[in-house]
Protein backbone atom coordinates (compact mmCIF):
# COMPACT_ATOMS: atom_id res chain seq x y z
CA UNK A 1 0.00 0.00 0.00
CA UNK A 2 0.93 3.55 -0.81
CA UNK A 3 2.52 5.21 2.25
CA UNK A 4 1.76 8.66 3.02
CA UNK A 5 3.79 9.68 6.43
CA UNK A 6 5.62 12.62 4.52
CA UNK A 7 1.95 14.29 3.68
CA UNK A 8 0.56 13.54 6.81
CA UNK A 9 3.54 15.27 8.56
CA UNK A 10 3.38 18.43 6.10
CA UNK A 11 0.53 18.61 7.18
CA UNK A 12 -0.32 17.88 10.55
CA UNK A 13 3.05 19.59 11.53
CA UNK A 14 4.13 22.11 8.87
CA UNK A 15 0.65 23.43 8.05
CA UNK A 16 1.55 23.19 4.03
CA UNK A 17 -1.09 25.22 2.58
CA UNK A 18 -1.54 23.51 -0.69
CA UNK A 19 -1.25 20.13 0.49
CA UNK A 20 -4.35 17.98 0.72
CA UNK A 21 -5.85 17.63 4.53
CA UNK A 22 -5.33 13.64 4.82
CA UNK A 23 -8.22 11.52 5.49
CA UNK A 24 -8.53 9.73 8.38
CA UNK A 25 -8.27 6.42 7.36
CA UNK A 26 -4.70 7.23 6.13
CA UNK A 27 -4.08 8.62 9.30
CA UNK A 28 -5.04 5.48 10.80
CA UNK A 29 -3.14 2.96 7.88
CA UNK A 30 0.03 5.83 8.51
CA UNK A 31 -0.14 4.46 12.71
CA UNK A 32 -0.40 0.80 11.55
CA UNK A 33 2.29 0.81 9.05
CA UNK A 34 4.67 3.03 11.33
CA UNK A 35 4.57 1.19 14.61
CA UNK A 36 5.06 -1.97 12.41
CA UNK A 37 8.41 -0.39 10.87
CA UNK A 38 9.67 -0.25 14.62
CA UNK A 39 9.13 -3.82 15.33
CA UNK A 40 10.46 -5.42 12.11
CA UNK A 41 9.43 -8.93 13.76
CA UNK A 42 5.67 -8.17 14.02
CA UNK A 43 5.63 -6.67 10.61
CA UNK A 44 6.62 -10.22 8.93
CA UNK A 45 3.83 -12.10 11.20
CA UNK A 46 1.33 -9.38 9.92
CA UNK A 47 2.19 -9.23 6.12
CA UNK A 48 3.90 -6.25 5.74
CA UNK A 49 7.06 -7.01 4.51
CA UNK A 50 8.71 -3.62 3.34
CA UNK A 51 8.58 0.27 4.46
CA UNK A 52 10.03 3.32 2.89
CA UNK A 53 12.55 0.74 0.97
CA UNK A 54 13.43 -0.91 4.48
CA UNK A 55 12.99 -4.69 3.52
CA UNK A 56 11.49 -5.68 7.04
CA UNK A 57 11.62 -9.39 6.93
CA UNK A 58 15.89 -8.64 6.62
CA UNK A 59 16.37 -6.99 9.87
CA UNK A 60 15.58 -7.40 14.11
CA UNK A 61 13.33 -5.08 16.34
CA UNK A 62 16.55 -2.43 17.73
CA UNK A 63 16.45 -2.43 21.33
CA UNK A 64 19.82 0.10 21.30
CA UNK A 65 19.45 3.63 22.91
CA UNK A 66 19.07 5.11 19.61
CA UNK A 67 16.11 2.55 18.91
CA UNK A 68 14.27 2.95 22.24
CA UNK A 69 14.11 6.45 21.80
CA UNK A 70 12.73 6.38 18.66
CA UNK A 71 9.88 4.40 19.77
CA UNK A 72 9.69 6.96 22.39
CA UNK A 73 9.48 10.10 20.28
CA UNK A 74 7.04 8.24 17.74
CA UNK A 75 4.61 7.90 20.49
CA UNK A 76 5.12 11.24 21.86
CA UNK A 77 4.58 12.66 18.47
CA UNK A 78 1.81 10.52 17.01
CA UNK A 79 0.08 11.39 20.35
CA UNK A 80 0.08 15.13 19.49
CA UNK A 81 -1.21 14.87 16.29
CA UNK A 82 -3.83 12.64 17.01
CA UNK A 83 -4.69 15.40 20.21
CA UNK A 84 -5.21 17.88 17.37
CA UNK A 85 -7.93 15.99 14.92
CA UNK A 86 -11.61 17.27 15.87
CA UNK A 87 -13.17 13.75 17.62
CA UNK A 88 -16.72 16.02 16.68
CA UNK A 89 -16.00 15.40 13.04
CA UNK A 90 -15.74 11.52 12.72
CA UNK A 91 -17.92 9.12 12.75
CA UNK A 92 -18.72 6.45 14.71
CA UNK A 93 -16.21 3.41 13.21
CA UNK A 94 -13.40 6.90 13.38
CA UNK A 95 -13.96 7.47 17.04
CA UNK A 96 -13.26 3.64 17.62
CA UNK A 97 -10.42 3.74 15.50
CA UNK A 98 -9.37 6.89 17.41
CA UNK A 99 -9.67 5.23 20.65
CA UNK A 100 -7.80 2.36 19.48
CA UNK A 101 -4.51 4.30 18.74
CA UNK A 102 -4.77 6.58 21.78
CA UNK A 103 -4.92 3.41 24.08
CA UNK A 104 -1.85 1.75 21.88
CA UNK A 105 -0.06 5.08 22.42
CA UNK A 106 -0.60 5.05 26.62
CA UNK A 107 0.28 1.67 26.84
CA UNK A 108 3.63 1.84 24.70
CA UNK A 109 4.40 4.85 26.97
CA UNK A 110 3.50 3.16 29.93
CA UNK A 111 5.76 -0.20 28.71
CA UNK A 112 9.00 2.46 27.69
CA UNK A 113 8.42 4.63 30.82
CA UNK A 114 7.40 2.97 33.63
CA UNK A 115 7.27 -0.84 32.82
CA UNK A 116 10.41 -1.23 31.06
CA UNK A 117 10.05 -4.58 30.09
CA UNK A 118 13.15 -4.21 27.81
CA UNK A 119 15.31 -3.99 31.38
CA UNK A 120 14.11 -6.46 33.20
CA UNK A 121 12.34 -9.54 30.97
CA UNK A 122 15.05 -11.24 28.89
CA UNK A 123 11.92 -13.39 27.55
CA UNK A 124 11.24 -10.22 25.54
CA UNK A 125 14.75 -11.00 23.95
CA UNK A 126 14.43 -14.78 23.47
CA UNK A 127 10.82 -15.09 21.82
CA UNK A 128 11.91 -12.06 19.42
CA UNK A 129 14.34 -13.97 18.14
CA UNK A 130 12.32 -17.48 17.99
CA UNK A 131 9.59 -15.23 16.18
CA UNK A 132 11.44 -13.65 13.94
CA UNK A 133 13.25 -17.02 12.67
CA UNK A 134 9.98 -18.99 12.88
CA UNK A 135 7.18 -17.21 11.45
CA UNK A 136 9.43 -16.97 7.77
CA UNK A 137 9.99 -20.59 8.10
CA UNK A 138 6.19 -21.35 8.50
CA UNK A 139 4.72 -18.44 6.70
CA UNK A 140 4.59 -18.52 3.08
CA UNK A 141 4.68 -15.61 2.26
CA UNK A 142 7.10 -16.04 -0.86
CA UNK A 143 9.21 -18.86 -1.85
CA UNK A 144 10.98 -20.89 0.39
CA UNK A 145 13.88 -19.99 -1.29
CA UNK A 146 13.35 -16.13 -0.42
CA UNK A 147 12.32 -16.71 2.86
CA UNK A 148 15.26 -18.70 3.82
CA UNK A 149 17.36 -15.45 2.43
CA UNK A 150 15.14 -13.78 5.08
CA UNK A 151 16.34 -15.77 8.08
CA UNK A 152 20.08 -16.14 6.86
CA UNK A 153 19.63 -12.33 7.00
CA UNK A 154 17.86 -12.12 10.44
CA UNK A 155 20.13 -14.53 12.17
CA UNK A 156 23.32 -12.25 10.72
CA UNK A 157 21.43 -9.77 13.06
CA UNK A 158 21.36 -12.23 16.32
CA UNK A 159 24.53 -11.11 18.14
CA UNK A 160 23.89 -7.48 18.08
CA UNK A 161 20.69 -8.40 19.51
CA UNK A 162 22.02 -10.49 21.52
CA UNK A 163 24.38 -7.45 22.52
CA UNK A 164 21.69 -5.28 23.48
CA UNK A 165 20.02 -7.98 25.53
CA UNK A 166 22.90 -7.71 27.50
CA UNK A 167 23.02 -4.39 27.98
CA UNK A 168 19.78 -3.74 28.89
CA UNK A 169 19.06 -6.22 31.51
CA UNK A 170 19.98 -4.66 35.10
CA UNK A 171 17.85 -7.44 36.76
CA UNK A 172 15.32 -10.29 36.31
CA UNK A 173 13.14 -12.12 38.56
CA UNK A 174 14.26 -15.43 39.09
CA UNK A 175 11.36 -17.15 37.12
CA UNK A 176 11.77 -14.84 33.84
CA UNK A 177 15.63 -15.97 33.96
CA UNK A 178 14.36 -19.96 34.16
CA UNK A 179 11.81 -19.65 31.30
CA UNK A 180 13.93 -17.85 29.38
CA UNK A 181 16.91 -19.61 29.61
CA UNK A 182 14.64 -22.94 28.20
CA UNK A 183 12.89 -20.67 25.50
CA UNK A 184 16.62 -19.97 24.66
CA UNK A 185 17.57 -23.54 24.38
CA UNK A 186 14.14 -23.69 21.99
CA UNK A 187 15.73 -21.20 20.00
CA UNK A 188 19.34 -23.41 19.48
CA UNK A 189 17.48 -26.11 17.99
CA UNK A 190 15.43 -24.17 15.73
CA UNK A 191 18.73 -23.05 14.20
CA UNK A 192 20.78 -25.82 14.66
CA UNK A 193 18.76 -28.68 13.40
CA UNK A 194 14.62 -27.46 12.29
CA UNK A 195 15.35 -24.67 9.54
CA UNK A 196 19.09 -26.12 8.74
CA UNK A 197 17.61 -29.24 7.68
CA UNK A 198 14.88 -27.72 5.28
CA UNK A 199 18.15 -25.55 3.67
CA UNK A 200 18.86 -26.46 -0.06
CA UNK A 201 22.43 -26.92 -1.32
CA UNK A 202 22.88 -23.77 -2.71
CA UNK A 203 21.83 -22.13 0.61
CA UNK A 204 23.90 -24.31 2.92
CA UNK A 205 26.79 -22.16 2.89
CA UNK A 206 25.56 -18.67 3.47
CA UNK A 207 23.69 -20.62 5.99
CA UNK A 208 25.96 -22.55 8.20
CA UNK A 209 28.11 -18.97 8.05
CA UNK A 210 25.28 -17.26 9.57
CA UNK A 211 23.71 -19.39 11.70
CA UNK A 212 27.67 -20.00 13.15
CA UNK A 213 27.42 -16.54 14.38
CA UNK A 214 23.57 -16.58 15.74
CA UNK A 215 24.89 -20.13 17.50
CA UNK A 216 27.98 -18.99 19.12
CA UNK A 217 25.90 -15.69 20.22
CA UNK A 218 22.60 -17.77 21.98
CA UNK A 219 25.07 -20.02 23.66
CA UNK A 220 26.99 -17.43 25.05
CA UNK A 221 23.20 -15.52 26.16
CA UNK A 222 22.76 -19.07 27.51
CA UNK A 223 25.52 -18.91 29.57
CA UNK A 224 24.37 -15.52 30.97
CA UNK A 225 21.20 -16.98 31.68
CA UNK A 226 22.44 -19.52 33.85
CA UNK A 227 25.38 -17.85 35.43
CA UNK A 228 25.40 -13.94 35.28
CA UNK A 229 21.66 -12.93 35.46
CA UNK A 230 20.56 -15.10 38.40
CA UNK A 231 22.78 -13.04 40.62
CA UNK A 232 20.92 -9.74 39.96
CA UNK A 233 17.73 -11.60 40.86
CA UNK A 234 15.85 -8.54 42.76
CA UNK A 235 13.50 -7.53 40.64
CA UNK A 236 9.94 -8.17 41.39
CA UNK A 237 7.80 -9.47 38.92
CA UNK A 238 4.75 -7.89 40.21
CA UNK A 239 3.95 -4.61 38.53
CA UNK A 240 2.17 -3.44 41.92
CA UNK A 241 -1.30 -1.72 42.22
CA UNK A 242 -0.73 1.95 40.74
CA UNK A 243 1.18 0.68 37.30
CA UNK A 244 -1.34 -2.82 36.77
CA UNK A 245 -4.48 -0.49 37.34
CA UNK A 246 -2.60 1.49 34.18
CA UNK A 247 -1.77 -1.14 32.39
CA UNK A 248 -5.18 -3.23 33.21
CA UNK A 249 -6.84 0.07 31.82
CA UNK A 250 -5.13 0.37 28.39
CA UNK A 251 -4.87 -3.63 27.87
CA UNK A 252 -8.50 -4.56 28.21
CA UNK A 253 -9.76 -0.97 26.61
CA UNK A 254 -12.35 -0.89 29.84
CA UNK A 255 -13.14 1.65 32.51
CA UNK A 256 -13.82 -0.99 34.82
CA UNK A 257 -10.99 -1.08 37.50
CA UNK A 258 -9.67 -4.49 38.44
CA UNK A 259 -11.01 -4.45 41.99
CA UNK A 260 -14.97 -4.04 40.45
CA UNK A 261 -13.36 -7.31 38.29
CA UNK A 262 -12.08 -8.79 41.48
CA UNK A 263 -15.27 -8.22 43.18
CA UNK A 264 -17.63 -9.61 40.42
CA UNK A 265 -15.44 -13.27 40.17
CA UNK A 266 -15.31 -13.95 43.88
CA UNK A 267 -18.81 -13.41 43.98
CA UNK A 268 -19.28 -15.85 41.00
CA UNK A 269 -17.17 -18.50 42.02
CA UNK A 270 -19.63 -19.20 44.29
CA UNK A 271 -22.52 -19.28 42.17
CA UNK A 272 -21.25 -21.02 39.87
CA UNK A 273 -20.34 -23.98 42.14
CA UNK A 274 -23.54 -23.68 43.15
CA UNK A 275 -24.91 -24.99 39.43
CA UNK A 276 -21.97 -27.32 39.14
CA UNK A 277 -23.50 -28.78 42.65
CA UNK A 278 -26.36 -29.13 40.43
CA UNK A 279 -25.28 -30.67 37.30
CA UNK A 280 -23.23 -33.21 39.41
CA UNK A 281 -25.69 -34.76 41.65
CA UNK A 282 -27.20 -37.33 39.17
CA UNK A 283 -23.83 -37.86 37.78
CA UNK A 284 -22.46 -38.84 40.68
CA UNK A 285 -25.12 -41.03 41.56
CA UNK A 286 -24.73 -42.89 37.49
CA UNK A 287 -20.88 -42.49 38.35
CA UNK A 288 -20.77 -44.21 41.54
CA UNK A 289 -24.24 -46.53 41.83
CA UNK A 290 -24.74 -47.57 45.58
CA UNK A 291 -22.67 -44.90 47.00
CA UNK A 292 -24.44 -42.29 49.77
CA UNK A 293 -24.09 -38.73 48.24
CA UNK A 294 -20.96 -37.13 50.03
CA UNK A 295 -22.49 -34.23 52.87
CA UNK A 296 -19.49 -32.13 51.55
CA UNK A 297 -20.19 -30.10 47.72
CA UNK A 298 -17.18 -29.90 47.10
CA UNK A 299 -16.81 -33.82 47.20
CA UNK A 300 -19.21 -34.25 45.00
CA UNK A 301 -18.00 -31.79 42.65
CA UNK A 302 -14.42 -33.34 42.43
CA UNK A 303 -15.25 -36.89 42.41
CA UNK A 304 -17.58 -36.48 39.49
CA UNK A 305 -15.05 -34.44 38.10
CA UNK A 306 -12.31 -37.46 38.56
CA UNK A 307 -14.37 -39.64 36.57
CA UNK A 308 -15.19 -37.43 33.87
CA UNK A 309 -11.34 -36.75 33.90
CA UNK A 310 -10.48 -40.72 33.24
CA UNK A 311 -10.98 -40.33 29.54
CA UNK A 312 -8.37 -38.49 27.92
CA UNK A 313 -6.06 -39.42 25.18
CA UNK A 314 -2.39 -40.70 25.43
CA UNK A 315 0.59 -38.09 24.42
CA UNK A 316 0.83 -40.10 21.22
CA UNK A 317 -2.83 -39.33 20.63
CA UNK A 318 -3.20 -36.13 21.93
CA UNK A 319 -2.82 -34.09 18.65
CA UNK A 320 -4.78 -36.57 16.33
CA UNK A 321 -7.69 -35.98 18.66
CA UNK A 322 -7.29 -32.44 18.70
CA UNK A 323 -7.52 -32.67 15.02
CA UNK A 324 -10.88 -34.60 15.48
CA UNK A 325 -12.56 -32.43 17.57
CA UNK A 326 -11.58 -29.95 14.96
CA UNK A 327 -13.78 -31.51 12.25
CA UNK A 328 -16.23 -32.13 14.68
CA UNK A 329 -16.65 -28.64 16.10
CA UNK A 330 -16.66 -27.31 12.25
CA UNK A 331 -19.46 -30.26 11.03
CA UNK A 332 -22.09 -28.81 14.09
CA UNK A 333 -21.25 -24.65 13.60
CA UNK A 334 -22.00 -25.74 9.51
CA UNK A 335 -25.31 -27.89 10.65
CA UNK A 336 -26.47 -25.55 13.20
CA UNK A 337 -25.81 -22.15 11.18
CA UNK A 338 -24.59 -20.66 14.20
CA UNK A 339 -22.68 -18.04 11.47
CA UNK A 340 -21.58 -18.11 8.06
CA UNK A 341 -17.83 -19.98 7.89
CA UNK A 342 -14.95 -18.28 6.78
CA UNK A 343 -14.47 -18.94 3.10
CA UNK A 344 -11.24 -19.78 3.28
CA UNK A 345 -9.30 -22.96 4.46
CA UNK A 346 -6.08 -21.70 5.54
CA UNK A 347 -6.40 -23.27 9.41
CA UNK A 348 -3.23 -25.73 10.23
CA UNK A 349 -3.35 -27.67 13.48
CA UNK A 350 0.94 -28.15 14.55
CA UNK A 351 2.80 -28.07 18.02
CA UNK A 352 3.60 -25.01 19.32
CA UNK A 353 6.92 -23.73 18.81
CA UNK A 354 9.40 -24.76 21.36
CA UNK A 355 10.78 -21.25 22.26
CA UNK A 356 6.96 -20.12 22.99
CA UNK A 357 5.97 -22.87 25.48
CA UNK A 358 6.65 -20.97 28.49
CA UNK A 359 3.63 -18.72 27.72
CA UNK A 360 1.92 -21.48 25.94
CA UNK A 361 2.22 -24.40 28.39
CA UNK A 362 -1.21 -25.60 26.63
CA UNK A 363 -1.83 -24.19 22.96
CA UNK A 364 -2.62 -21.11 21.16
CA UNK A 365 -3.83 -19.54 18.22
CA UNK A 366 -2.00 -17.39 15.49
CA UNK A 367 -3.71 -15.98 12.88
CA UNK A 368 -3.12 -15.24 9.12
CA UNK A 369 -1.47 -11.78 8.50
CA UNK A 370 -3.49 -9.16 8.56
CA UNK A 371 -2.28 -7.73 5.54
CA UNK A 372 -1.66 -11.67 3.70
CA UNK A 373 -4.91 -13.03 4.84
CA UNK A 374 -4.88 -15.77 2.24
CA UNK A 375 -1.79 -17.14 4.18
CA UNK A 376 -1.68 -20.00 6.97
CA UNK A 377 -3.43 -19.90 10.27
CA UNK A 378 -2.11 -22.15 13.04
CA UNK A 379 -3.66 -23.24 16.44
CA UNK A 380 -0.69 -24.41 18.34
CA UNK A 381 -1.03 -27.13 20.72
CA UNK A 382 1.42 -28.14 23.24
CA UNK A 383 2.67 -31.63 22.85
CA UNK A 384 2.92 -33.75 26.04
CA UNK A 385 6.68 -34.31 26.67
CA UNK A 386 7.27 -37.95 26.85
CA UNK A 387 10.19 -37.79 29.02
CA UNK A 388 7.92 -36.28 32.11
CA UNK A 389 7.31 -38.22 34.79
CA UNK A 390 4.29 -40.70 34.43
CA UNK A 391 2.21 -38.94 37.24
CA UNK A 392 2.69 -35.56 35.62
CA UNK A 393 1.88 -36.80 31.82
CA UNK A 394 -1.07 -37.98 34.10
CA UNK A 395 -2.23 -35.25 35.45
CA UNK A 396 -1.80 -33.46 32.19
CA UNK A 397 -3.66 -35.72 30.25
CA UNK A 398 -6.78 -35.77 33.35
CA UNK A 399 -6.83 -31.76 32.82
CA UNK A 400 -7.00 -31.80 29.10
CA UNK A 401 -9.58 -34.88 29.24
CA UNK A 402 -11.93 -36.10 26.04
CA UNK A 403 -14.16 -33.32 26.81
CA UNK A 404 -11.58 -30.32 27.49
CA UNK A 405 -10.02 -30.76 24.70
CA UNK A 406 -12.95 -30.39 22.70
CA UNK A 407 -13.63 -26.95 24.66
CA UNK A 408 -10.17 -26.35 23.87
CA UNK A 409 -10.47 -26.83 20.15
CA UNK A 410 -13.64 -24.59 20.22
CA UNK A 411 -12.41 -21.81 21.79
CA UNK A 412 -9.16 -21.63 19.69
CA UNK A 413 -10.05 -22.61 16.14
CA UNK A 414 -14.05 -23.51 15.19
CA UNK A 415 -15.88 -21.40 15.88
CA UNK A 416 -13.69 -19.03 18.20
CA UNK A 417 -10.64 -17.14 17.40
CA UNK A 418 -9.69 -18.98 13.70
CA UNK A 419 -13.17 -17.90 13.03
CA UNK A 420 -13.13 -14.28 14.71
CA UNK A 421 -10.15 -13.75 12.94
CA UNK A 422 -11.44 -14.21 9.50
CA UNK A 423 -13.63 -12.34 9.91
CA UNK A 424 -11.18 -9.61 10.98
CA UNK A 425 -9.07 -10.09 8.18
CA UNK A 426 -12.11 -8.99 5.67
CA UNK A 427 -13.38 -5.97 7.83
CA UNK A 428 -13.29 -2.76 5.50
CA UNK A 429 -11.45 -0.23 4.59
CA UNK A 430 -8.25 -2.15 4.66
CA UNK A 431 -6.86 0.58 7.72
CA UNK A 432 -10.10 -0.20 9.85
CA UNK A 433 -8.87 -3.68 9.27
CA UNK A 434 -5.54 -3.25 9.75
CA UNK A 435 -5.77 -1.53 13.09
CA UNK A 436 -8.54 -3.73 14.57
CA UNK A 437 -6.24 -6.63 13.29
CA UNK A 438 -2.75 -5.31 14.42
CA UNK A 439 -3.46 -3.56 17.67
CA UNK A 440 -6.79 -6.09 18.31
CA UNK A 441 -8.68 -5.31 21.75
CA UNK A 442 -8.04 -8.61 24.04
CA UNK A 443 -11.20 -9.03 25.75
CA UNK A 444 -12.97 -9.05 22.55
CA UNK A 445 -10.69 -11.94 21.04
CA UNK A 446 -10.73 -13.90 24.06
CA UNK A 447 -14.12 -12.81 25.34
CA UNK A 448 -15.35 -14.32 21.90
CA UNK A 449 -13.35 -17.81 22.93
CA UNK A 450 -15.41 -18.46 25.74
CA UNK A 451 -18.52 -16.90 24.46
CA UNK A 452 -18.57 -18.67 21.18
CA UNK A 453 -17.99 -22.10 23.29
CA UNK A 454 -21.07 -21.46 25.31
CA UNK A 455 -22.83 -20.89 22.48
CA UNK A 456 -22.25 -24.23 20.85
CA UNK A 457 -22.70 -25.78 23.86
CA UNK A 458 -26.39 -24.18 24.45
CA UNK A 459 -27.30 -25.56 20.96
CA UNK A 460 -26.41 -28.77 22.07
CA UNK A 461 -23.21 -30.09 21.44
CA UNK A 462 -22.06 -33.63 21.81
CA UNK A 463 -25.85 -33.67 22.29
CA UNK A 464 -26.15 -31.90 25.07
CA UNK A 465 -23.56 -34.38 27.11
CA UNK A 466 -23.96 -32.90 30.79
CA UNK A 467 -20.39 -34.07 31.17
CA UNK A 468 -19.49 -31.68 28.79
CA UNK A 469 -21.30 -28.95 30.39
CA UNK A 470 -19.86 -29.95 33.63
CA UNK A 471 -16.33 -29.50 32.39
CA UNK A 472 -17.40 -25.80 30.75
CA UNK A 473 -18.40 -24.74 34.17
CA UNK A 474 -15.10 -25.74 35.28
CA UNK A 475 -13.96 -23.92 32.87
CA UNK A 476 -16.33 -20.88 34.04
CA UNK A 477 -14.34 -21.47 37.54
CA UNK A 478 -11.05 -20.97 35.64
CA UNK A 479 -11.80 -18.00 34.04
CA UNK A 480 -13.30 -16.72 37.13
CA UNK A 481 -9.61 -17.84 38.85
CA UNK A 482 -7.54 -16.22 36.08
CA UNK A 483 -9.07 -12.57 37.12
CA UNK A 484 -8.29 -13.50 40.71
CA UNK A 485 -5.20 -14.68 41.02
CA UNK A 486 -3.88 -11.84 38.26
CA UNK A 487 -5.36 -9.28 40.05
CA UNK A 488 -4.17 -10.00 43.33
CA UNK A 489 -0.43 -11.73 42.20
CA UNK A 490 0.27 -8.30 40.49
CA UNK A 491 -0.78 -6.45 43.29
CA UNK A 492 0.70 -8.13 45.80
CA UNK A 493 -2.35 -9.29 47.60
CA UNK A 494 -1.49 -13.17 47.59
CA UNK A 495 0.57 -15.47 48.01
CA UNK A 496 1.68 -18.91 45.75
CA UNK A 497 -0.20 -21.24 48.03
CA UNK A 498 -2.97 -18.92 48.17
CA UNK A 499 -3.16 -19.28 44.46
CA UNK A 500 -2.67 -22.67 43.92
CA UNK A 501 -5.38 -23.26 46.70
CA UNK A 502 -7.89 -21.43 45.15
CA UNK A 503 -7.28 -23.07 41.61
CA UNK A 504 -6.75 -26.65 42.94
CA UNK A 505 -8.93 -26.56 46.04
CA UNK A 506 -11.95 -24.29 45.18
CA UNK A 507 -11.73 -24.60 41.05
CA UNK A 508 -11.15 -27.93 40.78
CA UNK A 509 -7.68 -27.63 38.73
CA UNK A 510 -5.53 -30.58 38.46
CA UNK A 511 -1.39 -29.88 39.69
CA UNK A 512 0.06 -29.44 36.79
CA UNK A 513 -2.55 -27.00 35.20
CA UNK A 514 -2.38 -24.51 37.91
CA UNK A 515 1.58 -24.80 37.86
CA UNK A 516 1.38 -23.47 34.86
CA UNK A 517 -1.23 -20.79 35.03
CA UNK A 518 0.67 -19.73 38.06
CA UNK A 519 3.53 -19.57 36.39
CA UNK A 520 2.07 -17.63 33.52
CA UNK A 521 0.32 -15.07 35.72
CA UNK A 522 4.12 -14.43 36.49
CA UNK A 523 5.21 -14.02 33.25
CA UNK A 524 2.26 -11.92 32.06
CA UNK A 525 0.36 -9.20 33.42
CA UNK A 526 -3.45 -8.15 32.73
CA UNK A 527 -4.04 -10.80 30.19
CA UNK A 528 -5.52 -13.49 32.34
CA UNK A 529 -8.46 -11.18 33.04
CA UNK A 530 -9.15 -10.81 29.46
CA UNK A 531 -11.24 -14.00 29.32
CA UNK A 532 -13.93 -13.01 31.88
CA UNK A 533 -14.08 -8.73 31.05
CA UNK A 534 -14.86 -10.50 27.43
CA UNK A 535 -17.05 -13.34 27.85
CA UNK A 536 -19.29 -10.78 30.11
CA UNK A 537 -19.04 -8.16 27.72
CA UNK A 538 -19.89 -10.42 24.60
CA UNK A 539 -23.47 -11.58 26.96
CA UNK A 540 -23.66 -7.65 27.65
CA UNK A 541 -23.62 -6.42 24.19
CA UNK A 542 -25.27 -9.73 22.60
CA UNK A 543 -28.24 -8.81 25.14
CA UNK A 544 -28.10 -4.94 24.18
CA UNK A 545 -28.41 -6.26 20.24
CA UNK A 546 -31.63 -8.45 20.90
CA UNK A 547 -32.93 -5.56 22.89
CA UNK A 548 -32.66 -3.18 20.07
CA UNK A 549 -34.16 -5.93 16.97
CA UNK A 550 -37.08 -7.17 19.35
CA UNK A 551 -38.93 -10.01 17.23
CA UNK A 552 -36.12 -9.67 14.45
CA UNK A 553 -33.86 -10.83 16.65
CA UNK A 554 -31.23 -13.95 15.46
CA UNK A 555 -28.37 -15.29 16.92
CA UNK A 556 -26.11 -16.20 13.90
CA UNK A 557 -26.79 -12.61 12.40
CA UNK A 558 -25.43 -10.90 15.54
CA UNK A 559 -22.50 -13.01 15.82
CA UNK A 560 -21.66 -12.40 12.02
CA UNK A 561 -22.63 -8.25 12.76
CA UNK A 562 -20.25 -7.83 15.50
CA UNK A 563 -17.24 -9.70 14.19
CA UNK A 564 -17.45 -8.02 10.78
CA UNK A 565 -16.51 -4.83 13.49
CA UNK A 566 -13.15 -6.52 14.18
CA UNK A 567 -11.33 -6.28 17.39
CA UNK A 568 -12.31 -3.03 18.70
CA UNK A 569 -13.42 -2.54 22.50
CA UNK A 570 -16.49 -4.32 23.32
CA UNK A 571 -18.04 -1.46 24.84
CA UNK A 572 -17.86 0.48 21.28
CA UNK A 573 -18.95 -2.69 19.20
CA UNK A 574 -21.79 -2.75 21.40
CA UNK A 575 -22.43 1.21 20.55
CA UNK A 576 -21.93 0.43 17.09
CA UNK A 577 -24.22 -2.47 16.49
CA UNK A 578 -26.86 -1.53 18.37
CA UNK A 579 -27.60 1.95 17.23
Amino acid sequence: MKHRSAALFCVLLAGCARTPVPSFDSIAEEFVFSTLALSPVSATQSGYHEHKGVKLDEILDDFSQQGIEAQRKFYTDFAGRLAKLDASSLNAEQRADLQIMNGQIALGQLELDRIQNYRHNPTLYVELIGNALFTPYVLEYAPKPQRLRHIIARLGKVPALVDQARQNLTDSPAIWTTVATDENLGNIDLIDKEIRGGVPADLRADYDRAAGSALDALRGLQDYLKNDLPKRSQFDWRLGPEKYAQKFRYVLGTDRTPDDVLAEAEADVKTVRARMLELSLPLHRKMYPGKRDPKDANQTIAETLARIADRHSTPDTYMADAKRDLEEARNFVRSKGLLKLPPRDNLQVIETPVFMRGIYAVGGFNSAPALEPQLGAFYWLTPIPKDWPKARIESKLREYNFYKLKLLTIHEAMPGHYVQMEYANDVQPGSRRLLRSVFGNGPYIEGWGQYSTQIMLDEGFLDNSPELRLTFQKEELRVLANAIIDIRLQANRMTDEQALDLMMSQTFQEKEEATAKLRRAKLSSAQLPMYLVGWRGWIRIREEYKKSKGTAYKLSEFNEVALREGAAPLPEVGRLISH
